[in-house]
């Protein structure tokens, strides 16, 4: 039997072996001699970081616990990898153009270099991703402890263990991931040493599938009898939880910092992605390949209230397979390693760029080109971060007690990370995303998903049963696994519903709502349409004399070497044979990218902006000011509308002005002319009245003439009263309709023969009888009524020598229309307005009456659906008559 010692020793070697690979790998990328470690291949199995200890252990004990439910932890990263063509080709190529660091720093970058936004992102993955590293040390401490069982000599000790496993750990990270100073430069070699890890874990679960299967069970044939007699061979689907699972595993698979690191970060070539295409998947399909065998094998095998976890290895070890058992546990080693060491360095990086670099940077209220040796102050605090990350991780095992809360811990981890995606997939595909948005999305989905999962998930008393049962304060809706009063759900499939549907409607509205600063709209054209463009100058200027400035500041943060040769390289770019290249905006913002990959990119344009704008100027300041800028040109441009509106609204209202003027001044001429055309017939009246009564012996002859004279006055007196009473009775809407059917000819004829009757003067009047035999139906008199005084217009104002009228029928868009047009001069254009205005008149000076004719035909031809207008343009005066239809008539 292999002691505790024995298996030490086997930890040390192995520990050794990949110290030794990546160690060689980074000297051979130093030298230049790295082109194997650029390959597909590499990058395909530094993908596997994904295949933590949790799905080398855990994917058995899931698969004997829920059947094929763990099926979909690969499922999800699957569909990813098999789509990367719409949408993980898009956030490497703007990884790669922006030179993140970090998926914070990508989210930072794309909402206009917001570091409070960087900062909850930060915070989130800290929070998710703590106690699934301490998920990673429980694992490795768990396989020590079954060695340690099968070695009653042994002394081991869990907390020991797990102590100075995350101290090996931290050490490893530290040295191999933060050699080099700026992130965006590619960890060969702890890449290369993720790719053995991989190839490692592959080979353990493989070896222990294959034993399994023809060492234990005899057979593809007997394994499969066995499985179908189990009750994982149960097909059983629980459609909400494989949806929600796959998402989460899809989701996580993007925005884990880890993954975000190996598949982004360290991309060397965006081809690469189409041979990870198919590559990932399968290494997926091998390392599930055994799954169920290894469960169905382990619950028939292991004694009862076994650690089904466990089963990979607790399997060879009962069976005396000792050499098996030790390549399953270097397995396991290799599935935690890897992930603790690759999230320790993608956290460390995101805590120093987002958190402690702007802390100091605030701090350092000189300027960066004073005093200061940034590049220690950043590599200080990336190496500390990864030790603190570490002790989180510690921890977070030692409080917890491990068990079941660190079993169940791998879910909720993806639930937290998946947090990230409304953000991320906006940010990438839609450029009205703002980042009040991104920021509102994030907190109410982090909060939701603390209160409904997370704390409930972790026991240890944090939320107490009767706030699961009843909700805070007996408020029943909000209880954290039935929110809303939705109950029967999983919980993990509640929480990911509410917290992510929410987070998504958060991110949504408030963009919608919020006005994006020009920097976030510049930031936004530039990921939305990456392919299209790569990112261009800011428009920054500066003076030569501060070219100096910025290469001591480069110096102190790449190194001096580093920092000369880039400038050097600008200098040779640009044609100039100085040292130092000029400050153009190109050479600002290439510099700002170079920087970016050391410190992050809202810390970057923050230390440019210091040095161009002779002042300390914060990202804040800068956002302030675009906005102040933004806002101004809103109220500017909203300001010139309101001026137009105003100037629009003075012209009406000096029309209205002018109308009113011309009503008064027609309503005096009015009232002076019903004066005159009362006082007129009333005196005649009166005077040959009195010349009746007072002459005795008058001839019968003169007696008849005045006689005929008082006729006519009153005649034209009741005429005037007529007008003015049938104007007042249409006005008030009490005038009857006496609707009937007639032929449009024969009430054009009576017409005609009724204006021109007594005339003083011959009106020609030119018609078209074919057109007029059409058949109506409306008040026929009151239509009479409005072409007797149209024709009768016609007569008295015509002055042409030969007065002609033309009255033409036809149809105009669907209604009937009857055009009276003359050949005379028409009526004056400032006159049109006035024209069916009561008391108006043109020609007053010539022709009698009170101007109410049209008045009358304009109310008339309202009250019978239609509309009657004056024609300009035409060569005399024309009125148009515009008639509904037949069947529109008849519903009057």
């Amino acid at each position: 039997m292999a002691s505790l010692n024995t298996l030490v020793l086997v930890c040390l070697a192995y520990v050794a072996l990949l110290f030794a690979v990546a160690f060689a790998a980074d000297r051979l990328a130093a030298a230049g001699r790295s082109t194997w470690l650029r390959s597909p291949l590499i990058y395909t199995l530094s993908l596997s970081i994904y295949c933590t200890a949790w799905t080398f252990y855990g994917a058995v004990g899931y698969a004997a616990r829920s059947g094929l439910e763990f099926v979909t932890i690969y499922l999800g990263p699957t569909l990813v990898m098999v789509g990367w063509w719409w949408g993980l080709r898009k956030l490497v190529r703007v990884g790669r153009s922006q030179r993140v660091t970090s998926i914070a720093d990508l989210i930072s970058s794309r909402y206009g270099k917001s570091n409070a936004l960087a900062i909850c992102v930060t915070l989130l993955a800290v929070t998710g991703v703590t106690p699934y590293i301490a998920l990673q040390l429980q694992s490795i401490t768990l396989s020590f402890s079954i060695f340690a069982e099968a070695d009653p000599g042994s002394i081991h000790n869990e907390t020991t263990s797990v102590f100075w496993v995350a101290a090996g750990l931290a050490v490893f990270a530290i040295l191999f991931g933060t050699r080099n100073l700026d992130a965006n430069e590619r960890h060969h070699g702890v890449v290369t040493a993720v790719a053995i890890e991989a190839v490692v874990k592959l080979v353990a679960l493989l070896g222990v599938g294959i034993f399994v299967v023809w060492g234990v069970a005899g057979g593809i044939g007997p394994m499969m009898a066995r499985i179908d007699a189990s009750d994982i061979g149960t097909w059983g689907v629980d459609r909400g939880r494989w949806a929600t699972i796959t998402f989460l595993a899809a989701a996580a698979f993007v925005c884990l910092p880890r993954m975000f690191q190996v598949m982004v970060v360290e991309n060397d070539d965006e081809r690469h992605l189409r041979t990870a295409a198919w590559a990932f998947p399968l290494y997926l399909l091998l390392m599930s390949l055994f799954v169920v065998p290894i469960a169905v094998v382990g619950l028939s095998l292991m004694p009862e209230g076994s650690n089904p976890d466990l089963f990979v290895l607790t399997i060879p070890l009962a069976l005396g397979q000792e050499g098996l058992a030790m390549l399953s546990f270097l397995g396991g080693f290799s599935s935690a390693t890897s992930m603790v060491i690759v999230a320790a360095m993608a956290l460390s990086t995101m805590v120093s760029n987002h958190i402690v670099m702007p802390i100091w940077l605030r701090s350092r209220g000189g300027g960066l080109s004073v005093s200061g040796d940034v590049r220690s102050v950043v590599l200080m605090a990336r190496r500390v971060s990864i030790a603190v990350i570490m002790c989180f991780g510690y921890a977070y095992y030692i409080l917890s007690g491990g068990g079941a809360a660190l079993a169940s811990i791998g879910l909720i981890a993806f639930a937290g990370i998946a947090q990230i995606l409304p953000a991320l997939v906006g940010g990438l595909f839609w450029r009205g995303a703002t980042r009040l948005g991104a920021l509102a999305g994030l907190i109410v989905g982090f909060g939701l998903w603390v209160y409904t999962l997370l704390l409930p998930g972790i026991g240890g008393g944090v939320m107490s049963p009767g706030m699961l049962e009843s909700g805070p304060f007996g408020i029943g809706w909000l209880r954290p696994q039935a929110l809303f009063g939705i109950d029967g759900l999983d919980p993990m499939v509640h929480s990911v519903l509410w917290s992510m549907s929410l987070n998504a409607a958060a991110f949504c509205i408030v963009s919608l709502l919020d006005f994006p600063s020009p920097l976030e709209r510049l930031q936004g054209a530039q990921f939305v349409n990456v392919f299209d463009h790569s990112a261009g100058p800011r428009g920054w200027t500066a003076s030569v004399a501060q070219s100096e400035d910025l290469m001591i500041m480069s110096q102190r943060i790449m190194g001096a070497a580093e920092a000369q040769e880039f400038f050097h390289a600008e200098a040779l770019a640009q044609g100039s044979r100085r040292a130092l290249p000029d400050p153009t905006p190109a050479f600002l913002e290439r510099l700002e990218r170079k920087l970016s990959g050391s410190v992050g990119a809202a810390a970057a344009h923050a230390m440019i902006s210091q040095i161009v704008g002779r002042s300390s100027v914060s990202v804040e300041d800068l956002f302030a000011v675009a906005d102040e800028s933004a806002q101004l040109l809103e109220y500017s441009s909203q300001l010139e509308e309101k001026s137009a509106e105003l100037s629009r609204t003075a012209g009406k209202l000096r029309e209205a002005n002018d109308k009113l003027t011309q009503i008064s001044l027609q309503k005096d001429a009015f009232l002076s002319q019903v004066s005159h055309e009362l006082r007129t017939p009333m005196t005649s009246i009166r005077a040959f009245s009195e010349i009746l009564r007072d002459t005795e012996g008058m001839k019968p002859e003169d007696q008849r003439r005045y006689a005929t004279i008082i006729h006519d006055e009153a005649t034209r007196l009741t005429r005037l009263l007529d007008d003015l009473l049938d104007l007042s009775v249409l006005e008030s809407g009490q005038v009857t309709l006496n609707m009937s059917e007639g032929n449009l000819e024969d009430l054009l004829d009576r017409s005609v023969a009724a204006a021109l009757t007594g005339a003083d003067r011959a009106l020609r009047v030119r018609r078209d009888a074919a057109a007029e035999r059409i058949l109506l139906r409306s008040d026929l008199d009151r239509l009479g009524q409005v072409f007797i005084n149209l024709i009768a217009n016609a007569q008295k104002y015509c002055d042409a020598r030969d007065p002609v009228l033309t009255i033409r029928v036809h149809d105009a868009g669907g209604q009937l229309v009857v055009d009276f047009i003359d050949n005379g001069s028409g009526v004056p254009e400032d006159f049109h307005k006035m024209l069916f205005e009561k008391f108006a008149r043109v020609g007053a000076e010539k022709v009698r009456g009170a101007g109410l004719g049209l008045a009358i035909c304009r109310e008339i031809m309202q009250r019978l659906g239609g509309d009657v207008s004056y024609l300009a343009g035409q060569d005399g005066g024309a009125f148009r008559v515009s008639l509904p239809t037949r069947h529109e008539m008849a519903a009057q």
